[in-house]
């Protein structure tokens, strides 16, 4: 140990470029001076050479005030606050808090050179965080060195810029990092591309409008640039692949030439190259080749490639090898991949090392979906690895039996993750394992028995740790029902008995979440069981309210139970003697609960209309106008009251006042404030959830109303999302692909779990015999014909316990997402300008097209591909690629893309010959819309697509050509549920016959459920003839796609503006095409589809909104050739979706 620290201070002098203090220019050390590096040593000595914690604390203690004095005292140089600054380092990283030196820091990397500029950013670096109001301070130092000439400084301002940086400061120094990607020096240019990664993690939004930089980046002539901005690439791809198809090419060269070894050799580590960059271009390529053929066949060859380079000799190579075996199974599959993919996974799982074997179980964990066979190979060695020693083996392994999890083997399964979670004393383990038990249970339950005692055994053992919303699903799941009447009854009867019995244990000590399911199952369904006296329950309920263990809020559940059970029964001395005991208690909670219960008592027909029985689901409709304090607000208003202002509508009329944001020129009244009402919700022991979903956050579940009271008619219902109108549960289906199995290519695969080998020999101990059986219990349903479904993929199966809705089927029409429902309910009167109405945009239209009539001279050239950078523009890359790339990316995301008007009645005499080519009807015609698209065909039937824009929705109009000399019938047409964006009414669509050469159409009405600057709509189009064919498609839609104008006076501008809490700010730069505020709000105005409201000065204001009714307003202020773009919404994400399209617009202006 003594070497170490001795070499440690050794290179002290060179790691931190100090010279001794009191030395001339290779003089000696003064007398009486000592240098910093022995301080510092000193202090490393004597630290290493104690014996106690305490004594360590005494002696870090001392040297903090020491330092505290030094650091403070006026004469203090800045070359020995360099060398106290590197002590306060020491010390902080011990763990022991130096906050009087923060400041300090900051100062000494504004006012020193460059070794004391040096310490001081590494010290910032290490004492604060990004929220750190400190930061503030270091703003202007870091825009300064990004100014200098000095490489150093601006290397250091880099450095400190992509490790912490508030984010509300990024505007600041955003232009100076977008210059430096242009720099002679690769290592400025590679600080730079980190440091925008940095923004792009904390701000995407105001990053997004340099991606073409990013593409120069990656083909850089530096590999360390290409590789620094890898991460970018893989965090974009995550969010949308389809964006970036056409750099495929460009990823599967770049690999080739890493694998091939043509990066320079100090990007080797033990022999392998580069492999950190081939796991990064492995996961990228990964996702750019998932459920795509055109583009996975450019990556087969290098994925081989990788394979076979890839040596089993290091741990790193193992790591690739994993990666590749992730890559192949996650792009369209090809059978000589899989063989060898397969044997690697077989490799590491059969592997004696833990590490290798941990490898092997997370790939087969991955590879199940796709390939359930799999597992049947390496059946002895998961059930080895369930008693394996090391618990992380083990519970990988309870991760994979999850995932082949099916209706046959679920108890066996279950019960194994039981076993393992009562020896777990892990919290993330507990809560993980619980959430995995408890959706089995619900999914693939035998019968009610087994359902209740497993969830009975998930509460027990995950005690209080377990997530909220396991016992609320439990509840809900009691409460709802299924379809089968008996059924309820019976699961409702047997979770009474149960609790009844184990509330018969004197000494049980249960969870607290576990004593308030107890309670609500008995206080709602303990008069099913006829056979039982309700005093007895009553009994027992009050014997657990005198438990010392039981918390106050378990004992309002109780109380609520007690309540329930004793509005249905006549007169019960326990709930008297019960009353009298709590009445006087020290907990409120308890004796308001006690009070309430002795007034009901008094009136039991009151009682019993207040607590009906079996009405815990029902739908409570409720005034959430609170009408009933209207006359007490209208007479307090009477009589000179001031209405109720937010915190944010007081701190708005501040800025006004201050002159922060100047509306005068608007003539804005801020008299005329808003107000709302946040509804917090509390847990409720009488109810399902009672409000516990609640988000709290005013912005965005209060509701907002001016001070006229123009409340007369609002009545919602009280659902899940508070006080807002109740949507349907939809039933969630998961979208993932499924792929062919691909076992039959393997060659060492079986069908069928084999229970004995031929080669095994005749004889088995017991204990293989037990493992045999164990596997036979575990494996059932994996052969390739048994057709059970897994954890993961797609059901085809009934849910054991399929909830029942009890919501009325006529609210499908006006079910919203959750931010529109608040947009419509929150500014009624100001959003009268667009109505929504489906009356001009009904799906499901159907009309026969005979002859049309689209001309050919109508249709331009492909303007809507991606412009490839000259940099990626590789010749022998285009042939590759022209198949690769996908048709237009989207028809009115980008502001270079002509908008089709209606057209001339004229129509030339070259579409006589495309007869199989659509045209809109005339009703559409006059329309804006988009050119027509070809999605998908075959030798039968073409799909094509037209986008047309109307006042309410985005019309997509499908047209289905029929190519063939005979009738097509029953042609299906389905759209996936996305994520982002919601189809009005149906999601399907049945053609009828289709005549021969003949073309028919529907139209579907989508709205956006989700913000996003660009998203996919997929679906498929099926017709049966001899054979069933399907054919899938997908339609790339934009959020300019739902943007409409939002028309407005500046005194209604000024009211919304001051009642919208989410925002974005901006400094944009203008070019010199746009010399004026006008010119500017024009083009926004006509690329992004606004209302300009009203401009005054070098201040203007515009209005838009999201549909339906999703507000959105901008204001625009111009200085010194700057455009600060200030953008509020309700929605959170609106503003910075609509930020990224205006740096757009003026990027390409």
């Amino acid at each position: 140990m003594s070497d170490v620290v001795e070499r440690t201070l050794s290179a002290l002098p060179r790691l931190l470029g100090q010279q001794e203090l009191g030395a001339g220019l290779g003089g000696p050390v003064g007398p009486g001076r000592v240098s910093p590096t022995s301080r510092l040593g000193s202090l490393i000595r004597s630290i290493t050479a104690l014996t106690s914690k305490h004594e360590e604390e005494k002696l870090i203690q001392q040297e903090l005030a020491n330092l505290k004095a030094t650091v403070s005292a006026p004469s203090t140089t800045l070359r020995l606050m360099k060398e106290c600054m590197v002590r306060l380092i020491y010390c902080e990283m011990l763990g022991y808090e130096s906050s009087f030196g923060y400041i300090h820091a900051i100062k000494l990397a504004q006012q020193g050179n460059l070794l004391e500029k040096r310490v001081g950013y590494l010290a910032v670096s290490l004492f604060l965080h990004e929220n750190h109001e400190l930061l503030l301070l270091l703003v202007n130092t870091v825009v300064k060195d990004l100014q200098s000439t000095n490489l150093v400084e601006v290397c250091m301002a880099l450095t400190v810029v992509s490790q912490i940086f508030p984010r509300e400061m990024i505007p600041a120094v955003l232009p100076l990092i977008e210059d430096k990607l242009q720099h002679s020096k690769e290592i400025i240019r590679r600080k730079a591309v980190q440091a925008l990664y940095k923004f792009y993690l904390i701000a995407p939004n105001q990053v997004q409008h340099i991606h073409d930089k990013f593409r120069k980046a990656l083909c850089d002539r530096d590999a360390g640039v290409m590789a620094a901005s890898l991460p970018i690439y893989l965090q974009m791809i995550k969010e949308n692949s389809s964006e970036y198809k056409d750099l495929t090419g460009s990823f599967v060269t770049i690999l080739k030439q890493v694998v091939g070894g043509k990066l320079p050799v100090d990007f080797n580590y033990h022999s392998v190259p580069a492999p950190w960059l081939q796991i990064q271009l492995l996961r990228i390529l990964g996702l750019l080749g998932k459920d795509d053929p055109r583009t996975s066949e450019l990556i087969y060859d290098v994925l081989d490639e990788s394979l076979r380079r890839a040596e089993l000799n290091h741990n790193i190579t193992y790591a690739i090898l994993f990666e590749c075996v992730q890559t192949i199974y996650t792009i369209h599959p090809k059978s000589e991949l899989l063989e060898k993919a397969a044997k690697c996974i077989g490799k590491f799982v059969l592997s004696p090392k833990i590490n290798l074997k941990y490898l092997g179980i997370k790939a087969l964990t991955y590879v199940v979906q796709q390939d359930p066979n799999l597992v049947l190979q390496q059946q002895m060695t998961i059930i080895e690895c369930l008693d394996h020693p090391d618990p992380i083996i083990k519970r990988e392994t309870l991760e994979l039996l999850y995932r082949i999890t099916n209706g046959q083997n679920v108890v066996v399964i279950v019960q194994k993750m039981l076993d393992y979670l009562k020896e777990s004393k892990e919290e993330y383990t507990v809560i993980n394992l619980v959430g995995k038990i408890a959706e089995l249970a619900e999914k693939y339950a035998p019968d009610n028995e087994w359902f209740i005692q497993t969830m009975n055994a998930v509460f027990s053992v995950g005690g209080d740790v377990v997530h909220r919303d396991i016992p609320n699903n439990f509840l809900r799941l009691l409460a709802e029902g299924f379809d089968d009447g008996k059924e309820d009854a019976q699961l409702r009867m047997y979770a009474v008995q149960s609790y009844l019995t184990l509330l018969e244990e004197e000494d049980a000590l249960y969870s607290q979440k576990f004593l308030q399911v107890m309670s609500w199952v008995l206080g709602e369904y303990s008069s099913l069981a006829a056979d039982v006296d309700p005093e007895v329950i009553l009994t027992k309920l009050h014997g657990l309210l005198k438990k010392s263990f039981v918390t106050s809020e378990t004992k309002a559940w109780i109380m609520a139970a007690v309540t329930k059970i004793a509005s249905r029964t006549s007169s019960s001395k326990t709930v008297d003697k019960l009353i009298q005991e709590f009445s006087n208690s020290l907990d409120t909670c308890v004796r308001q609960y006690a009070f309430e219960l002795k007034h009901l008592c008094e009136d039991k027909a009151l009682m019993k209309n207040l607590l009906p029985f079996d009405a815990s689901y029902t739908d409570m409709v409720v005034d959430a106008s609170l009408s009933f304090l209207d006359e007490f607000v209208a007479e307090g208003l009477g009589h000179g009251a001031a209405p109720y202002k937010t915190h944010h509508q007081r701190q708005e009329e501040k800025l006004s006042q201050e002159k922060a944001l100047n509306f005068e020129p608007y003539g804005l009244s801020f008299a005329s404030s808003v107000s709302s009402s946040g509804i917090m919700g509390r847990q409720s022991p009488t109810g399902l959830s009672f409000g516990s979903d609640m988000s709290g956050n005013s912005a965005e579940t209060g509701h907002k109303e001016t001070n006229t009271l123009k409340l007369e008619g609002v009545r919602k219902l009280w659902g899940k999302e508070g006080y807002l109108p109740k949507k349907e549960n939809k039933v969630g289906k998961e979208n993932e692909p499924q792929t062919d199995s691909c076992g039959s290519l393997l060659a060492a695969r079986v069908g069928d779990p084999p229970a004995l080998r031929s080669d095994q020999g005749g004889s088995f101990s017991e204990e293989d015999k037990e493992k045999q059986q164990l596997a036979l219990s575990l494996f059932t349903g994996l052969g390739s014909n048994a057709g059970v479904s897994l954890m993961g993929r797609a059901d085809t199966t009934t849910q054991k316990f399929k909830r029942k809705s009890k919501i009325n089927e006529t609210q499908n029409s006006e079910e919203t997402s959750d931010f529109q429902k608040g947009a419509s309910s929150d500014f009624g009167p100001l959003l009268d300008t667009l109505p929504v109405s489906m009356e001009d945009c009904e799906g499901d239209i159907h009309t026969r097209l005979r002859k049309p009539t689209l001309c050919s001279s109508d249709i331009p050239e492909d303007n809507l591909a991606f412009e490839t950078p000259e940099s990626l523009k590789q010749p022998e890359l285009d042939d590759r690629l022209s198949d690769s790339r996908p048709s237009q990316i989207t028809l009115f995301a980008d502001s270079s893309i002509e908008i089709f008007q209606p057209s001339p009645s004229g129509q030339c005499a070259s579409a006589e010959k495309t007869l199989l080519v659509p045209s809109l009807p005339e009703e559409l015609e006059e329309l804006t819309h988009s050119e027509l698209v070809e999605l998908c065909q075959s030798d039968a039937f073409a799909l094509y697509l037209c986008k047309v824009w109307t006042d309410d929705s985005l019309l997509l109009t499908l047209f289905v050509s029929n190519k063939t000399t005979s009738a097509l019938d029953a042609v299906n047409l389905v759209f996936e549920e996305s994520e982002h964006f919601q189809i009005l009414e149906s999601a399907t669509y049945q053609f009828p016959v289709i005549e021969a050469q003949g073309v028919e159409h529907c139209k579907k009405c989508v709205w956006m459920d989700k913000i996003c600057a660009q998203g996919i709509l997929s679906g498929s189009v099926s017709y049966q003839s001899d054979r069933d064919t399907r054919l899938e498609f997908s339609i790339a839609l934009s959020l300019l796609d739902f943007i409409r104008p939002m028309e407005m006076t500046t005194e209604d501008f000024g009211k919304l503006w001051l009642s919208l809490s989410n925002d974005v700010k901006q400094n944009m730069k203008m070019s010199s095409t746009q010399d004026s505020l006008s010119a500017t709000l024009t083009t926004l105005q006509q690329k992004l589809k606004l209302h300009i409201v009203d401009i005054i000065g070098n201040e203007g204001i515009l209005a838009c909104q999201l549909l339906p009714s999703v507000p959105c307003l901008l204001h625009c202020h111009t200085h010194s050739g700057m455009l600060a773009l200030w953008i509020r919404s309700p929605c959170s994400a609106l503003p910075d979706g609509l930020l990224y399209q205006c740096q757009k617009v003026m990027e390409e202006s």
